[in-house]
């Protein structure tokens, strides 16, 4: 009990000591305390460092958390602050990149990841702050200038000559400055590459004069910095998915309110959600951009039958018992929010975005639940009740979401594969994904998970290293997945690799004249592995012990 007490009272000095520290400055005393910070900054970027007043004072203004970590440095006392601030500020310097990259708007959390090394002062290297000084003389809010720095750094190595030339360039194109501030705060690759404008930015700006215009006579936006910026971040939304589609610029003329409206916040989630259907991100902006509708749809909340969903988008009886009989991991009851991925799942989302293309849009908000009781599965349903009383609950149910956001329905096949599936929902979520970006597809990477769950098992790295051996060194392809996906579930190093280098020795040798399948040199047994050894030539499997074995005696 006495070293309880003691364990308390040294907590609890520890955290009075730090509490006081940070009450040095009395909270009536505050903004006097960070306007003289602010000041002495601000003197000591101008006459230390030679900056111009403005641009120190840009600095000293914008980096509030730099400022409060230098006044909690010192004694406050109101007669003799600004005293102590300039003697402490002589005697330490300041690490000036950390309050330029706070003041230009980065996170002071984040400005670790931008310092350049070994480097204190500007005039160690000037080419950032001479930049930002360039755009902030165009007229570039200094605060907005990190967002730019962090999406397109290229355009801070370029001298202000440079950036002062590209500016007026597209300033000529028949735009104020205004606009093309907004515009390239929004669009940051429209600064980069130097006095000379790519066919691709000429392309861009023609094309926003137009709309620009168009909106313009509406009263869409107002003549300032925030409003450009905000519309041009809306029309950035679609710009991304298809910036060569004449109809996708037409169209966004026509449809005025959805820049109005709606946030970028709200245009991301649409096109996000249409996105992960795999289709083509140009037909994701004309499908919203033809169908402004949309929008209003609740895409997130319903719950929908499978089966049901299929014979709504225009499936027949007949085609909805063969994709259920094919997929029976995928049937039951799942959210509208993961339709895209149970539709990949069961290989059938360009059919059905076609559909949807095709002006039949509206199936997605007709669509409704015809009884209570409809795929209600039972055995799921006693799963998640067990699940829902077992002490790792949200762990379970995090995984139980991911596997549903894949496109596993509500069924007892989905509680099966969860009971065989370790780790947290993003790690089974990155090794997912290791085997699409590796090239497996959406629909058949399912069917390797209901067959061998525990490849979710494995480390990225490794799934990524067994399927590069599998179809590079073994001369195989992805589809051999398919009737042998346990493949995935073997060491490369102690069974895979060295089972396959002594299956080539000895047919080189001419030893062996079978050649055997993947799935017989891999997954057969060490026991059974020796004896057919031994069935070729007695002294086989003494080589393979001395030579090619991990356990080499």
């Amino acid at each position: 009990m006495l070293k309880v007490r003691l364990k308390f009272a040294t907590v609890f000095h520890n955290f009075s000591t730090a509490a006081a520290k940070h009450r040095r400055v009395p909270s009536k005393y505050k903004s006097l305390a960070i306007g003289k910070a602010q000041q002495a900054i601000t003197d000591y970027l101008h006459t230390t460092r030679s900056l111009s007043y403005t641009h120190a004072e840009h600095i000293a203004s914008n980096a509030s958390v730099s400022i409060r970590n230098l006044i909690l440095k010192l004694d406050f006392s109101v007669p003799t602050f600004s005293k102590s601030l300039r003697k402490h500020l002589s005697y330490h310097p300041i690490n000036e990149f950390v309050f330029f990259f706070e003041s230009i708007g980065i996170d002071y959390n984040e400005v670790s990841e931008f310092l350049p090394q070994k480097k204190f002062f500007f005039y160690e290297d000037r080419s950032v702050l001479d930049a930002a000084c360039a755009l902030s003389k165009f007229g570039f809010p200094w605060n907005k200038l990190g967002n730019l720095y962090k999406e397109e750094r290229l355009v801070f190595v370029q001298s202000p000559g440079e950036i002062e030339s590209r500016l007026l360039k597209l300033k000529d194109l028949g735009f104020t400055s205004v606009a093309v501030i907004g515009i390239c705060l929004a669009i940051p690759r429209t600064l980069s590459g130097g006095g000379e404008l790519g066919s691709e930015i000429r392309c861009l700006f023609v094309m926003l004069r137009r709309l620009f215009d168009e909106f313009d006579s509406h009263h869409v936006f107002e003549e300032n910095v925030d409003s450009l910026h905000a519309i041009s971040r809306k029309i950035r939304v679609f710009y991304d998915l298809g910036c060569d589609n004449i109809e996708m610029w037409e169209l966004m003329g026509i449809n005025k309110s959805l820049f109005v409206e709606y946030s970028e916040e709200a245009l991301m989630r649409k096109v996000e959600y249409f996105c992960r259907f795999g289709v083509r991100k140009e037909d994701v902006a004309l499908l919203i951009l033809r169908n402004p509708a949309i929008m209003d749809f609740d895409l997130d909340k319903p719950v929908f039958s499978v089966t049901g969903m299929l014979k709504h988008f225009g499936l027949s009886q007949d085609e909805v018992d063969a994709v259920a009989q094919k997929y029976p991991y995928v049937i039951g009851r799942n959210k509208l929010k993961n339709l895209p991925h149970v539709l990949r799942a069961l290989d059938l989302q360009e059919r059905i975005f076609d559909r949807l293309m095709n002006g039949n849009h509206h199936l997605l908000a007709s669509y409704s639940l015809m009884d209570p009781e409809e795929d209600l599965d039972r055995e799921y349903q006693e799963g998640l009740e067990e699940l829902q009383n077992s002490r790792t609950k949200t762990h379970n149910v995090q995984k139980l979401d991911f596997l549903h956001e894949i496109g596993f329905g509500e069924n007892g096949m989905t509680m099966k594969v969860l009971q065989h599936v370790h780790g947290t929902a993003i790690e089974l979520q990155d090794r997912f994904q290791i085997l699409l970006n590796n090239g497996v597809i959406f629909s058949k990477t399912c069917m390797l998970i209901r067959s061998a769950p525990k490849i979710l098992n494995q480390k990225p790295h490794s799934i990524q290293d067994k399927l590069r051996f599998l179809c590079g060194e073994m001369g195989s392809s992805l589809e051999y997945l398919e009737s042998f996906p346990a493949y995935l579930l073997f060491d490369l190093d102690n069974r895979i690799n060295p089972r396959f280098r002594f299956h080539k020795w000895l047919v080189e040798k001419g030893l062996s004249e079978k050649s055997y399948s993947v799935a017989s040199m891999v997954a057969t047994s060490e026991k059974a592995f020796i004896a057919r050894l031994y069935g070729i030539h007695p002294a086989i499997p003494k080589h393979w012990f001395e030579r090619f074995s991990y356990r080499k005696t």
